[in-house]
């Protein structure tokens, strides 16, 4: 049995951060119904488009496993269908701009008067205080939750990194608060409200550097390459570059190939319970029983010439050579891979971290699966809809409408053609 069968979400959400939590609740079996502006319905299905008139990856990639329902909500007869998937829904989930779902009519109090089991739950940018009307996007997020200011090298612009850490992270958030709202349901028979900020969300994933903002406060952060460089500390943690951020020290280095390889690269980290070996397989076996270099606290210093020493031995092997050479003596390694060879990675399909999925008019396309895996709850990748495509499925076995109340509901044009 999946996970989540039995639950219906009623999904009111658009671009990125909404539909990744619906589509994760879809992938453990939740029931999710996805509603929709009637002709057009969600903007991503024509942004980016890569195919004339067919959905976008954008869209394909972020709604699997979904229904669709078109449906006019500023209209008296779709507002009575929207009632009605309140009352029917265990969960609705949006992630409009602050104040959209009050001016349609469906307030939380509202809600709560249609279905006081009903767990309502949003996304939104910031949470209470001054910019808590504010819209926000992905790199807005980013740059509010402290991850541009300690992302990219010291002396250089704030730097956004390319995994949605505002967007798809906060969904992630949300998804684990709304199935938290599920249990407490249980036993309370009540619903609730949850809501997950973008600021919150990039902030929680940044809390290493508000580690790092208290630390740095009472001295240098040893472990960052700019103390052995003898560069000054300011009274905010500064860009580390390609720093490890947990006390070990690390950064990326030239593989074989990297002339011509944008992406020939490893991330090597300089364990210090593994040293004695990255001595002996970089050559320097002299270094493990030198004072300069023997001891964690030593080669602080002189982090800049021990990895420009690693970099020579890396240069003469690929990354995946050097991932054979130093995995069996526990030497923390890992490639730069390319999107195109994770995209090509036989493992990854094997486990559905990759999936390869058939649309009626797109053909078959690469897409993330399931990130999280239950020994005994399946979870199966499916296709997203067309737009409107379950509408009278919806409107018949979900909301119970007779076959003559889904005709005069059609002939109202609330649901589309």
């Amino acid at each position: 049995m999946k996970a989540l069968e039995g639950i219906k979400i009623l999904d009111f959400t658009h671009v990125q951060s909404g539909p990744t939590c619906t589509q994760l609740l879809a992938w453990f079996g939740a029931d999710v119904i996805k509603v929709e502006r009637p002709g057009t319905g969600d903007p991503t299905r024509g942004q980016l488009r890569d195919i004339p008139d067919v959905d976008s990856l954008y869209f394909t990639m972020l709604n699997h496993n979904k229904r669709s329902i078109e449906l006019n909500t500023k209209d008296e007869i779709g507002k009575a269908v929207l009632e009605r998937l309140v009352q029917t829904c265990d969960v609705l989930v949006e992630n409009f701009a602050p104040g959209a779902l009050d001016r349609m009519g469906f307030s939380w109090e509202r809600v709560q008067e249609l279905n006081p089991r009903m767990i309502m739950a949003s996304v939104k940018g910031f949470g209470p205080g001054p910019y808590q009307d504010c819209k926000v996007y992905e790199n807005v997020a980013q740059c509010a939750g402290g991850a541009a200011s300690t992302t990219g090298y010291l002396g250089e612009l704030p730097t956004v990194t390319g995994a949605q850490i505002g967007d798809s992270g906060t969904g992630m958030n949300l998804a684990f608060g709304i199935v938290t709202a599920l249990f407490h349901r249980e036993s309370s028979g009540k619903g609730q409200r949850v809501t997950a900020a973008m600021q919150d969300g990039v902030l929680n994933l940044c809390r290493v550097k508000l580690r790092d903002q208290q630390r740095v406060e009472k001295g240098p952060l040893t472990e960052y390459s700019q103390f052995g460089e003898g560069i000054p500390f300011g009274d905010a943690v500064p860009r580390a570059g390609n720093d490890s951020g947990g006390g070990q020290p690390g950064r990326i280095l030239k593989c074989k190939g990297w002339e011509t390889d944008p992406d020939s690269y490893t991330y090597f980290i300089t364990q210090a319970a593994v040293w004695k070996s990255i001595c002996d397989v970089i050559g320097k076996p002299e270094w493990k029983e030198d004072e300069n270099y023997a001891t964690p606290n030593a080669r602080l210093p002189r982090l800049n010439e021990v990895f420009e020493a690693i970099e020579e031995w890396t240069m003469t092997q690929t990354k995946f050579e050097v991932m054979e050479i130093c995995n069996p003596l526990d030497i923390p390694v890992g490639p730069i891979l390319s999107m195109k060879e994770v995209a090509a990675d036989q493992s990854l399909r094997d486990t559905g971290t990759v999936v390869e999925v058939d649309h009626p008019t797109r053909g078959k396309y690469l897409s993330v699966g399931n990130p999280v895996k239950l020994s005994d709850s399946p979870s199966e990748v499916k296709r997203s809809p067309l737009l409107g495509e379950h509408t009278d499925e919806i409107l018949s076995e979900v909301l119970n409408y007779t076959e003559e109340e889904i005709k005069e509901i059609h002939a109202s044009g609330v649901v589309g053609k």
